[in-house]
């Protein structure tokens, strides 16, 4: 994960790089690096809005392009502002379902200037693979993005 970490700077780091080609070199990185990682995508609260926009990702298409809040997993990261890990999709009663194929979830926010302002939702078609690298990973992404954003 430490090579991931090294390589998720250098394009978030980039300065000729506008931020949404960042988030979706970003997306790429972690699709093609993490072979249980099927579906990656940014989320972003719709100005003052209590939902969340789809930003970029790369995946499988999703009609969840706008997620009210507290509705499904992201919808309850919105609000929580906490760290969602789910084991198994189909054990949890507010799931969206986005893909027959998702198992599994795992949701980190975004936080700028103490504010939840977005999220990295990553789904995959394995049962319970997330582990606390991916958290301690995906956390240090979501801090950087919020560097650039």
């Amino acid at each position: 994960m430490n090579e991931l970490k090294k390589r998720a700077g250098l394009i978030l780091d980039a300065p000729d790089a506008d931020t949404n080609s960042k988030l979706l070199k970003i997306c790429q990185l972690l699709d093609q690096e993490v072979d249980y990682y099927n579906w990656t995508g940014f989320y972003f609260r719709n100005g003052e809005k209590e939902e969340l926009i789809l930003g970029p990702y790369v995946g499988a298409e999703t009609d969840h392009t706008i997620i009210p809040f507290g509705k499904g997993i992201c919808g309850q990261v919105a609000v929580s502002g906490e760290t969602f890990v789910v084991p198994d999709v189909h054990a949890q009663d507010n799931y969206l379902s986005c893909s027959i194929d998702t198992k599994s979830e795992i949701v980190v926010p975004i936080f700028k200037d103490g504010k939840n302002i977005g999220q990295i939702d990553i789904d995959s078609h394995k049962i319970d693979p997330f582990t606390k690298a991916d958290e301690e990973l995906l956390q240090w992404i979501c801090e950087k993005v919020a560097e650039i954003i």
